[in-house]
């Protein structure tokens, strides 16, 4: 039976969703093993196809629903379902709200950390993300532009998107006119695209490296002038390198300007980066002597925790490390600011290096999946 799932085309059955998954999957129960199935919720009753094995379970396809959960509301995007870029645009507030409070319980207490009160589920408004991460490909005469189906080499070409920023949407849609050069015949290449506070920023990834054509697509200043930084890479890897730098593309963190490196980690929205930090700062005091800012990234955290105390950033991506120490050198902060380079995820700190800090700030925001163990552990000795 799970061979024949992971072939494709596997059996069919008549499950119920009782809960939503980490990951925001409905898992229904059958034969004693989970069934995760994708935008469902708690309640549906429907068919699905068994398709590939799971956690010691089966991913279910949805074929027909039966029956709907009580939560369940009308998705505002015509490409919710195939589109792989959201998964819970068909549930309540009130539930949404309910299983995000549960998934930070559930993880704390995997971390043996007691939870103390939780507040409210601060949200941001939709159209505001500044950054994704898109797949395109030719298609005819042009380029297929979008979010892939999940669990599929699949384009969704967007016709409409609920999550990016107006302009960023704008933006994809016009730069699909020129990507034809840069793509081979079948080929698959992922665009990572981010708005950045002086334009935007575009790198593409998993192509082989641009012809004349190609390069001669960003000769004239004029076309696309919004673009600060267009680059490439063959693979996820591989060195970058830029096709056009107009100017190096900026984000500011508090009174501090960075020049970030070609796909640097930015959080999703403008508004969310606000209030983390709004309550990472809420929770460090005004007397506060030193901090360790783990996963710094470019210095979201630590260039608002220099305006109060020295600050020691960790970070494992080196370029990224190298833009947040030349921001601190630059705005005169190189005596407060100390950066280090280290791959937490492989050499998490012990606890005798935490002596001396009087606050730490832990952020880890990317390769959660493959790394958890040994978040957890971190997690552990902060505790």
């Amino acid at each position: 039976m799970g061979r024949r799932a992971r072939k494709g085309g596997g059996r069919q059955a008549v499950v119920e969703i009782e809960a939503l998954g980490g990951r925001g999957d409905g898992v229904a129960t059958l034969e004693g093993r989970p069934v995760f199935v994708p935008v469902t919720l708690p309640g549906d009753r429907l068919r699905v196809r068994l398709t590939a094995e799971k956690a010691g379970g089966w991913r279910g396809e949805p074929l027909e629903l039966l029956e709907e959960g009580p939560d369940r509301m009308e998705p505002p995007c015509r490409h919710f379902g195939p589109c792989g870029g959201c998964q819970l645009q068909h549930l309540s507030k009130e539930t949404y709200d309910s299983w995000k409070r549960n998934l930070l319980v559930q993880a704390l207490s995997r971390a043996d950390v007691q939870a103390g009160e939780i507040g409210p589920l601060r949200q941001v408004s939709p159209r505001t993300r500044r950054r994704a991460l898109l797949a395109a490909r030719p298609s005819g005469d042009g380029v297929e532009l979008g979010f892939r189906e999940r669990f599929s080499h699949r384009i969704v070409a967007l016709k409409e998107c609920h999550i990016l920023t107006p302009s960023l949407f704008s933006l994809c849609r016009t730069l699909k006119k020129y990507l034809q050069p840069f793509l081979e015949k079948d080929e698959i290449a992922d665009l990572y695209i981010a708005e950045v506070d002086n334009g935007f920023d575009v790198l593409l990834s998993g192509v082989g490296a641009p012809d004349l054509e190609a390069r001669e697509v960003f000769a004239n200043p004029e076309r696309l002038p919004e673009i600060r930084r267009f680059a490439w890479r063959e693979a996820s890897d591989a060195p970058v390198e830029p096709v056009v730098e107009r100017s190096a593309p900026e984000v500011r963190f508090g009174e501090v300007i960075v020049r970030p490196p070609p796909g640097a980690f930015l959080q999703p929205t403008a508004d969310g980066e606000k209030l983390l930090v709004e309550t990472v700062l809420e929770g460090v005091p005004a007397t506060t002597g030193s901090v360790l800012d783990l996963f710094s990234g470019c210095g979201t955290f630590t260039f608002h925790l220099a305006q109060r105390a020295s600050v020691r950033a960790v970070e494992g991506e080196s370029t990224t490390l190298s833009a947040l120490q030349a921001a601190a050198n630059g705005h005169g902060l190189a005596g407060r600011v100390q950066a280090e380079h280290r791959d937490l995820f492989r050499q998490p700190l012990r606890p005798e290096e935490l002596n001396g800090f009087d606050v730490v700030v832990f952020d880890p925001r990317a390769a959660v999946q493959r790394n958890r163990r040994r978040i957890w552990r971190t997690a552990r000795c902060l505790a």
